[in-house]
């Protein structure tokens, strides 16, 4: 099956070739061998909080001694 680039580096995807693999929004793409390679992935919204807490050196238990403390238990 063909697929167009459009002049903004789009391509549609034909439905033939979407019907085949699981529901997905987004796509890791590679390169491998001169071919381009598009793997479904699920974006969970949870892991990207988790990498930004760990990115910025808060912990799970500080997160918990902040909400008990916004409670007002602490």
């Amino acid at each position: 099956m063909l697929a167009k680039m459009t002049s903004k580096n789009q391509i549609t995807l034909p439905k033939a070739v979407i019907a085949q693999v699981p529901s997905a929004e987004y796509f890791d793409v590679e390169v491998e061998g001169g071919r381009i390679v598009l793997t479904p992935v699920r974006v969970q919204k949870a892991d990207a909080v988790r990498e930004k807490l760990a990115q910025l050196g808060i912990a799970e238990n500080d997160v918990d001694d902040a909400v008990a403390w916004a409670r007002g238990q602490k």
